[in-house]
């Protein structure tokens, strides 16, 4: 039991284990994510409808979105901002790794009579060449790439980009970062059975790694029948100054921030900002 305790709690190194796909290669978690992602009363998976709702029209005022334009949002989910872009009549594609949100997303745009592209991919394997006048990752998706992940990503935005052509992005702040505390503790059934619809404990470690300016938290879950499963959690935060670094190396522009993907203005102490990037010569 020492040992077992031991290694729950032991602090692995930054970024070194990458586990994302175990919440949608799991049936009774996608299930789970695709819900929260529906629930337009509160900000998990996706942000509130209403702030959605401003969110989507702000991009299409901010990036003259209308036919002829061509968008593709990375991290789609079923849908939520592409059928709303897609109103402005440009060509919309949306990518995202899980089936069950791929699905319901194109069910809801057939309904609807909107001709949208949903692709059910690793968006870290797309390989499209200068389509798109746009290219979108919100609710801070790019926060839980490492830095490899991030450079391999921002060249496939600027392949599948025109010339010219805009990303817009937002992250977590390094006011976040200051808010974060390691912690730790365990809990049956833990995420009001999240993780399992049997019974389980879970121990919750997380880590925080100031040289880099990352946080883990690591979940060990161990149900009432079948073996234990460690999934890791990590975010990466940002200052304006880190952030552009990263888009100025991988030959992007900073154009300007805001405060969120709904045109914001942008403070220091918010716990979130957004970039607009144009893609270099």
């Amino acid at each position: 039991m020492f040992s077992a305790l031991e290694e729950i709690s032991n602090r692995p190194d930054v970024f070194s284990v990458y586990t994302a796909g175990s919440l949608w290669a799991d049936e009774y978690r996608a299930k789970q994510m695709l819900a929260f992602h529906l629930n337009g009363t509160v900000d998990l998976s996706s942000r509130n409808a209403g702030f959605i709702d401003k969110s989507a029209s702000w991009i299409i005022d901010r990036f003259d979105l209308e036919p002829g334009k061509s968008v593709c949002d990375f991290g789609c989910g079923p849908g939520l901002y592409a059928s709303r872009l897609a109103r402005s009549g440009a060509k919309v594609t949306g990518l995202d790794f899980s089936e069950n949100s791929i699905r319901y997303a194109r069910e809801q745009a057939k309904q609807a009579g909107q001709e949208i592209d949903y692709i059910q991919t690793n968006y870290l394997d797309y390989d499209q060449a200068g389509r798109f006048d746009l290219v979108t990752m919100i609710m801070c998706d790019f926060c839980a790439l490492g830095p490899r992940q991030r450079k391999r990503l921002l060249g496939i935005f600027r392949k599948c980009l025109k010339d010219g052509g805009s990303v817009l992005l937002d992250v977590y702040s390094m006011a976040a970062y200051a808010e974060r505390n390691e912690a730790s503790f365990y809990e049956k059934n833990q995420l009001d059975h999240f993780w399992c619809e049997e019974d389980y404990f879970c121990f919750v470690n997380t880590f925080k790694y100031d040289d880099e300016a990352v946080v883990l938290d690591k979940y060990d879950i161990f149900p009432e029948r079948g073996g234990a499963e460690t999934v890791y959690n990590w975010l990466q935060y940002f200052s304006p100054e880190s952030l552009e670094d990263e888009l100025s190396g991988a030959g992007f522009a900073v154009e300007h921030l805001f405060g969120d993907v709904a045109g914001g203005a942008y403070a220091v102490r918010n716990s979130e900002f957004a970039v607009v990037a144009t893609k270099k010569p």
